[in-house]
């Protein structure tokens, strides 16, 4: 069997509990060397095969995983974060369906999660936003037009934006021709969760600054909006003594 596994941001302790399992029971391993900590390959207890697909092709990590999956042999593909964001996992799945191949997938924790938690903010604060908006700059990989940051921008909800920490002067160009603020709130997050995290507070204007100040050109993640400062939000209603909920009646002391 061939399961791919979200690795969490980086910190060892922040894989799921399946995620760990699935670690510990894997005769392969294929790892995404470039991102995971290779700390989280010391759960192994069977001495696995172990690939760093950094170095691979699609083609050799496919042969890898079909031909040890045909042996009978546990398989772990290893991804960064959560595989189902930026983890080119479809292409690999595309090629196991032709080849007969079963696979399931466990989820993990994305960077944007982790440095949200590092930071100690919420990104949906009620009469901030609702709305949190994943994307990346154009590099290697295409952006659609539909989606391009000043569009995005335009809604003005909190964004996570990943893969761009390189790109941060155009980055914070863009947004402000989106239409957002140039004294809006940003942080910058390099290697959330990790030991050797560092986290730069900044605005929008001050992007590019901020991240050459640091010398941050990689492994970082960019949140933008009034929820990294958290200021100006209206209480939830959830736990509001004016609102009922089905276990609570309005008005009711505790």
């Amino acid at each position: 069997m061939i399961h791919f596994v979200g690795a969490g941001p980086g910190a060892v302790d922040l894989i799921t509990v399946r995620g760990m399992k699935l670690i510990e029971e894997a005769d392969v391993i294929i790892y995404a060397g470039s991102l995971v900590n290779p700390r989280l390959l010391d759960y192994a207890k069977r001495k696995p095969d172990i690939y760093n697909s950094a170095e691979m092709t699609l083609e050799e990590v496919s042969k890898v995983m079909l031909t040890t999956d045909k042996e009978g042999k546990n398989v772990v593909r290893l991804h960064t974060g959560d595989q189902s964001i930026y983890g080119a996992i479809r292409e690999q799945m595309d090629i196991l369906d032709a080849n007969g191949a079963e696979y399931d997938s466990t989820p993990g924790v994305s960077a944007c999660f982790g440095a949200a938690a590092s930071l100690n903010i919420e990104y949906t604060l009620p009469d901030v936003t609702q709305t949190l908006i994943i994307t990346r700059m154009e590099g290697k990989t295409a952006v659609p037009g539909r989606e391009s940051i000043e569009s995005l921008a335009s809604h003005k909800a909190s964004m996570a934006v990943y893969l761009s920490v390189g790109m941060a002067y155009e980055l914070s160009e863009r947004l402000i021709a989106g239409g957002v603020a140039p004294q809006t709130p940003a942080a910058i997050v390099y290697k959330a969760t990790w030991p050797e995290e560092r986290t730069v507070i900044c605005t929008v204007a001050t992007l590019g600054e901020s991240a050459k100040e640091a010398g941050i050109t990689k492994t970082a993640i960019i949140l933008v909006g009034d929820a990294v400062t958290h200021t100006d939000y209206s209480r939830s209603k959830l736990y509001a003594p004016d609102f009922s909920t089905e276990y609570r009646t309005s008005g009711k002391s505790s």
